[in-house]
């Protein structure tokens, strides 16, 4: 079976993606930033790194130090699918992230997105 487009996509080519759909919301990158951290346990400057060695999303959540422990509170649509139901759990992964951009962008408070 072959692997998902987005599997293969570096993670660098969608990340200003992630930052430009907040900045038109009046978010800064600072803030996206602080959500893939919380979601994968990487560093700042880890996450630079990958950015700049054009990891893919299969090694950047594969290699993630620690998914947060609160992942499973992450719930509802996203691409017309209810990310707690994705069966893929790379595919469910790279949603989550997406959603979390999502609540970004619609204005949702930080300690909200981070489910605290």
């Amino acid at each position: 079976m072959q692997k998902h487009r987005i599997f293969t996509t570096s993670f660098a080519s969608v990340y200003p993606h992630y930052v430009n759909k907040a900045a038109k919301k009046n978010r800064s990158k600072d803030e996206v930033d602080e959500i893939i951290l919380w979601l994968t346990g990487y560093s700042q400057i880890q996450l630079d790194e990958l950015i700049l060695n054009k990891v893919d999303f299969e090694n950047f959540f594969e290699n993630a130090p620690q998914l947060n422990e609160n992942v499973s509170k992450i719930t509802g649509v996203i691409c017309g699918y209810r990310v707690e139901e994705i069966e893929d759990q790379l595919m469910q992964k790279i949603r989550y992230l997406d959603k979390l951009v999502d609540e970004l962008a619609k204005g949702k408070a930080m300690d909200k997105i981070l489910r605290k």
